[in-house]
């Protein structure tokens, strides 16, 4: 037991030895690293003041260097401004000379001006004397006083003027008709390129087909009654020869020769021929046609595309398909001068559909010249009045033959549009139309007396067929009537062979049995 607590005991007292000696070695190691490290911090201070130095002086050294070069610089720039400045106040110095150079080159140059103005002024002087001298002495070699002189010379100038200016005004009228003629050319030319137009030659007979010959004689009726009512109704000549199957309508006015004609036709389909029905068939006839012209009128109005009219001039206008002028039918006549119009408006740029309207309207007279006194275009214009269409559209009609001035572009267009649709080749026949003006005369001097209800020029102008009013005209007075109208269409007209003259007094009574 004392042997292990001795051993634990030396074993303690081993063990603290080691733990001192080990201290103890620690202790100096440490001791010894802390006086290396004082050591090297000393070394460090030290190194870092001399750095510290070195750097000091190398920074003063580097500013009085900098102090150095800058101190230079300003001097170098002080010198370089001085000397600019010099530069300048030497300039300075010599434009100031120079301008005391000009001041004095000047003054001289005023001195020398004030000098020839003095001589100028003395020579003005003198040129003035002279001419007054040389005025004088004009005016006594040539008589005239200088004011009778000026008017002489201005008069001569003024004639010289006048005859260039006149040379040169028709100088610029013949370039301006020859451009106008070569525009005028284009535009017309252009406008009958774009209108395209047929031209229908009216003639003075119609044919009636019938169904057999025996249709003739119940046409010409016991003792010719039915014939003559025919013809007593509709003022047409039915002319009944040797054609087979036909009979020949003739009369100068083609709505009669249609009413005729429908009513005739109409006839022959009833059967029923004798006077009663034939005044029957002529009223249906008559208002057949007045239904047809009326629809000729719109279409006519369609065609060209004019709206607006009044519905009594579109019947008018219906009516001028049954009109010729120069064998022209007027309908188709005036449709192709409201196109001919249009296209002329539209290639100088006026109003086109007023330029239609007004071609359209232009020969509305002829549509009712046989029942009325006064040209066609007088009674034009007054129908124009009365429906209300404008000033323009009755200038125009007014117009279109020259009888009055044209006041617009629109009547000018008119003018020229009818003359074109009249001389295009084939449109009109001169003879056609001396033939209707012939049995228009003669209407016209038998509708002129008195008692007279209506009359019918037939047979292609060799017969006038009077009809009087019974309690107007006695049978006496028939005779006398009949020879006046003979004498005054011997003087006044002119024509072939012999025209004759029949008067027709009819009284009529008709009651009704019941």
């Amino acid at each position: 037991m004392d042997t292990v607590i001795a051993v634990v005991i030396t074993l303690i007292v081993t063990a603290m030895a080691v733990y001192l000696l080990t201290t103890a070695y620690h202790k100096k190691v440490a001791e010894a690293k802390i006086g290396n490290a004082d050591e090297k911090a000393r070394e460090i201070i030290d190194e870092a003041v001399k750095t510290a130095e070195t750097r000091k002086r190398e920074a003063m050294l580097e500013a009085k260097e900098e102090s150095i070069r800058v101190k230079n610089d300003l001097d170098k720039e002080v010198k370089e401004r001085r000397a600019e400045i010099a530069r300048s106040e030497r300039r300075v110095v010599q434009k100031e000379e120079n301008l005391d150079r000009k001041l004095e080159a000047i003054e001289k140059r005023e001195a020398g001006f004030a000098a020839k103005e003095e001589e100028i002024n003395k020579q003005k002087a003198l040129v003035a004397r002279l001419n007054e001298e040389r005025l004088q002495e004009l005016e006594r070699i040539s008589g005239l006083t200088s004011e009778q002189a000026k008017e002489y010379l201005l008069k001569t100038v003024e004639d010289d003027v006048k005859l260039d200016t006149a040379k040169m005004i028709k100088e610029l009228e013949n370039r301006a008709k020859e451009e106008a003629d070569k525009k005028a050319r284009e535009y017309v030319v252009t406008a009958i390129q774009k209108c395209a137009a047929d031209h229908v030659a009216e003639t003075t007979i119609s044919v009636v087909q019938l169904p057999n010959d025996e249709m003739k004689g119940r046409i010409i009726g016991r003792e010719g009654r039915n014939i003559r009512t025919l013809e007593t109704m509709t003022g047409v000549d039915l002319i009944i020869d040797d054609t087979p199957e036909a009979v020949i309508l003739s009369g100068f006015d083609p709505i009669r020769r249609e009413i005729a004609r429908i009513a005739l036709e109409k006839l022959i389909v009833d059967g029923r021929i004798h006077p009663a029905r034939i005044e029957e068939m002529v009223e249906k006839a008559q208002r057949e046609v007045e239904t047809m012209i009326r629809e000729e009128g719109e279409a006519a109005t369609l065609e060209v595309g004019v709206h607006g009219i009044h519905p009594e001039l579109v019947r008018l206008l219906g009516r001028m398909k049954f009109r010729t002028s120069y064998g022209q039918n007027a309908l188709r006549h005036s449709i192709e001068v409201a196109q001919l119009s249009g296209l002329l408006a539209s290639e100088i740029g006026v109003d086109a559909r007023m330029a239609k309207r007004a071609g359209l309207l232009h020969d509305i007279g002829k549509s009712v010249d046989h029942d009325m006194e006064g040209s066609h275009i007088q009674i034009g214009v007054d129908l124009c009045r009365k429906y209300k269409e404008s000033a323009l559209i009755i200038n125009a009609v007014e117009a279109h033959h020259g009888d009055i001035e044209p006041e617009s572009l629109i009547a000018c267009i008119v003018q020229a549009a009818d003359t074109i649709s009249a001389a295009r080749p084939g449109a009109r026949r001169e003879t056609l139309e001396t033939y209707s003006n012939r049995l228009k005369q003669l209407e016209d001097i038998s509708n002129g007396f008195k008692g007279v209800d209506k009359s019918f020029a037939i047979q292609a102008g060799r017969e006038i067929r009077v009809m009087v009013v019974p309690e107007q005209v006695s049978d006496a007075d028939m005779v006398l009537l009949a020879r006046d109208i003979s004498k005054q269409i011997e003087a006044e007209l002119e024509y072939p062979g012999q025209i004759k003259v029949n008067v027709i007094r009819e009284s009529r009574v008709t009651d009704y049995a019941k």
